[in-house]
C-alpha cells in the first residue's frame, strides 16, 4: 500500500522501537500510542530527525473513543499492536496485566472494526507454551499443545483465541507472531532480556550474571521487527499465528561473542545452570511459507551492533548510572 499510515501501540518498547525505526526510514507516517513519555529505547536507535518524524499520542490502550478520534484524524490504515505488560509485571499485578494485555487487545480489534481496517498484526509469545517436559522434541512444530504457566502466557493465548473470534464474527483478519528470545538494543525488560543486559554491562565495564543456561533461538530485534512489518503487508485473509524461528545458540556462545567484542568483559559475565521453562526452539518454516523469508542477522553481528549501540549511548551520556543500576540490579 503506497499510502500506509500506521498506528503502532507499544512503539516505545523494544520491538516497537525497531518497527518505528523501519517505518520512519521508509518515510511511512507512523503514529505511536504511548502510556508514558519514556523514549530511551527510541533515542538509542533513531536520529534526532527520525525521532521528530514520529507522531506521539499519549493515551490509554483501553480508551477506544480517544483511539478512534486519533486514528481518524491521522487516517490510520494499518495497526501493529505491541503494547503489553511483560511477564514479571503481570505476575506482580495480574489485574492491570489483564486490562492491558487482554482488554487492550480487544480494544484494538474493536478499533479496527470501527475504522474498517481489515488486518491487525499483534505480538503473542512463547509463554503460551509450557515446560520442556511437555514436548518430546526440542523444536516445537506449529501444532504443539499449549501449556501456559503464567498469567502472561494465559493472556497471550486468550488474545490468539479472540483474534479467531474477530475473524469468525466480523471478518477482521489478523496475524499474531510469537518471538522466542529477542535480544538487541532496547531489550532491557523480560525473562529473556538477560543476554542483552550482559551486553549493556560489558559496554559499561560492569559485571553481570545471566541467571539461566541452555540453547535458545536468540533473535536479533531488527529481524523480529521486520517480521511484523511483513505480516502487516503480505496479502492474507483469516486469523493466523506463527512462531518466529531461527538458529539456536547456547548462552555460553552468546557470552563468548560478548567477550570477543569486548575483551575487558572476560570473566566478568557469568551464567547459571538452570534452563528456562520453555522449549529451546520453534519450527519457523510455516511463518516463512506464509510471510516470505528474510535474512537472519548472524549472532556475531547482532552482538557487535548491540555493544556498539550501548557504547555510543554511554559515551554520549544518554545512559547514566541510575539507568545501569536499575536494569542491572
Amino acid at each position: 500500500m503506497a499510502d500506509e499510515r500506521v498506528l503502532v501501540t507499544g512503539g516505545t518498547g523494544c520491538i516497537g522501537s525497531w518497527v518505528v525505526r523501519n517505518l520512519v526510514q521508509e518515510n511511512v507516517p507512523v503514529i505511536v500510542l504511548t502510556a508514558g513519555q519514556r523514549f530511551e529505547r527510541l533515542k538509542l536507535i533513531l536520529t534526532g530527525a527520525e525521532l521528530d518524524a514520529v507522531t506521539f499520542v499519549s493515551g490509554d490502550i483501553s480508551d477506544i473513543a480517544a483511539l478512534e478520534s486519533v486514528s481518524r484524524r491521522h487516517g490510520i490504515n494499518r495497526i501493529i499492536h505491541l503494547a503489553a505488560m511483560q511477564l514479571p509485571f503481570c505476575a506482580a499485578d495480574p489485574i492491570r496485566g489483564a486490562l492491558v494485555n487482554v482488554a487492550g487487545t480487544i480494544t484494538i480489534f474493536e478499533l479496527a472494526k470501527r475504522l474498517g481496517i481489515e488486518r491487525v498484526v499483534y505480538a503473542s509469545s512463547a509463554a503460551v507454551y509450557g515446560p520442556k517436559a511437555h514436548y518430546p522434541e526440542p523444536v516445537l512444530g506449529p501444532d504443539a499443545a499449549f501449556f501456559p504457566t503464567s498469567h502472561y502466557g494465559v493472556f497471550k493465548l486468550a488474545n490468539e483465541l479472540d483474534a479467531g473470534i474477530y475473524w469468525q464474527n466480523d471478518g477482521i483478519s489478523s496475524i499474531g507472531l510469537r518471538p522466542h528470545s529477542v535480544y538487541g538494543p532496547g531489550r532491557d525488560q523480560g525473562v529473556t532480556s538477560k543476554p542483552t543486559l550482559a551486553m549493556i554491562a560489558a559496554a559499561a565495564r560492569r559485571p553481570y550474571h545471566v541467571n539461566f543456561n541452555g540453547r535458545y533461538q536468540f533473535q536479533f530485534v531488527d529481524d523480529v521487527a521486520k517480521a511484523f512489518l511483513r505480516a502487516a503487508r503480505v496479502p492474507f485473509r483469516g486469523a493466523a499465528v506463527h512462531n518466529i524461528g531461527g538458529s539456536t545458540f547456547g548462552v555460553g556462545e552468546m557470552i563468548g561473542c560478548i567477550e570477543a567484542n569486548e575483551p575487558g568483559a572476560r570473566g566478568r559475565i557469568t551464567f547459571g545452570d538452570r534452563p528456562l521453562m520453555f522449549p529451546e526452539a520453534f519450527d519457523g518454516r510455516p511463518m516463512v511459507d506464509a510471510l516470505g523469508a528474510s535474512p537472519e542477522t548472524p549472532l556475531e553481528e547482532g552482538v557487535r551492533r548491540t555493544l556498539d549501540c550501548y557504547r555510543a549511548a554511554l559515551r554520549n551520556g544518554m545512559l547514566d548510572d541510575a539507568f545501569l543500576d536499575r536494569v542491572l540490579a
